[in-house]
């Protein structure tokens, strides 16, 4: 293999410093994931329908997913503040 071709075939596969094998493969992954985080939020979409046509309140289940995400004292502190502020509402 002459310089010239070693010369051509190193810079087919690094561009700017910049190897281009290896960042067409982190971008095809990036793609393929998004995909999928695509597919899955229509799952999701499709249980949050099939939830409010069994009769429950999706707003509530909603809350309830974002409470499980929590840590239990974290919770239990916005409990404690929404009683407080009620009160002091009246409510």
């Amino acid at each position: 293999m002459s310089a010239d071709n070693l010369e051509t075939d190193e810079s087919s596969a690094a561009v700017g410093g910049i190897a281009a094998d290896r960042l067409r493969s982190i971008i095809e992954r990036i793609e393929r994931l998004e995909e999928e985080r695509k597919a899955l939020a229509g799952d999701i979409k499709d249980i949050y329908t099939e939830a409010k046509s069994a009769g429950f309140d999706t707003k509530v289940i909603r809350q309830i997913i974002r409470l499980r995400k929590q840590e239990p004292a974290e919770v239990e502190e916005q409990e404690t503040l929404l009683d407080i502020y009620r009160r002091a509402l009246g409510m």
